[in-house]
């Protein structure tokens, strides 16, 4: 059986570094049984060694069902507990199983997995601890409403002055990390709309952190759950939440010295 799986993990466009760590890939999923199995399956076709386990948000659809008849592994949540407390199930669980390597694509197909090779490249060339693929990096593509993006600049920039580096894509769930920023990831992450506090977060807890550019894609099917509306109050709150945030003496008992 190890003579014929080993072609596969090999396949041309594969990074070699890659076969010897231990790699997952977490996909956060609230009612996406339209989306999840395609987005398994350019999992698989990008790398065919990763464990792809889907965290269904105690969806109301057939979300579970069809990404374990895909073969993900299904870490399934009695009620739904937002996209923080969903994505560090995953943390987690990849913190737990000891594995090396992990990366985030949402269940929604926005994100492309062909694009992850780019978003690995700097965590296996020890540049980073983690890796975003940003929209507003220089590619061009799917960029959300008019709304969002004024919205998403502007944290931007609030979070660029605050960690001392440019940051151009604080919303991104687009993510690659290694051992380092799944330990932080496990132990402690947001709630409710994360990415931004996370990203101040991990530069308070001393870790490199990178943006590469991607293109993202209209979700495959479904709709968004931000609207115009909700667009605003959650810039309003995450600004209060990041200010807030800066005052804490530390995000996490993080004991582990690099």
């Amino acid at each position: 059986m190890a003579e014929l799986a080993a072609p596969a993990l090999a396949r041309p466009g594969l990074d070699p570094r890659l076969l010897d760590l231990r790699r997952i890939a977490i996909v956060p999923a609230l009612n996406e049984e339209a989306n999840v199995a395609r987005v398994i399956a350019e999992l698989r076709a990008f790398d065919p060694g990763l464990e792809i386990v889907v965290v269904d948000d105690g969806s109301g659809d057939r979300t579970a069902r069809v990404a374990a008849d895909a073969g993900a592994h299904v870490l399934r949540l009695p009620f739904n507990l937002g996209i923080g407390g969903c994505v560090q199930t995953g943390y987690r669980y990849a913190f737990e199983h000891d594995f090396d390597l992990a990366v985030r694509v949402d269940g929604d197909g926005q994100h492309d997995p062909a694009e992850l090779g780019r978003i690995l490249a700097p965590v296996l060339d020890d540049e980073a601890d983690i890796v975003v693929g940003s929209r507003f990096a220089g590619s061009e593509g799917y960029r959300s409403s008019r709304s969002r993006r004024v919205g998403i600049r502007l944290l931007s920039w609030v979070v660029s002055a605050l960690v001392g580096q440019r940051v151009t894509d604080t919303t991104s769930g687009f993510q690659a990390l290694n051992r380092h920023g799944i330990a932080l990831f496990a132990a402690d992450y947001p709630h409710d709309y994360p990415e931004v506090e996370a990203t101040v977060m991990v530069v308070k807890h001393r870790l490199r952190l990178r943006e590469v550019p991607v293109t993202m894609r209209e979700r495959l099917a479904g709709r968004s759950s931000i609207t115009a509306v909700r667009s605003i109050y959650y810039m309003v709150k995450v600004l209060l939440a990041i200010f807030v945030g800066i005052f804490r003496r530390n995000a996490v008992p993080l004991e582990e010295k690099r």
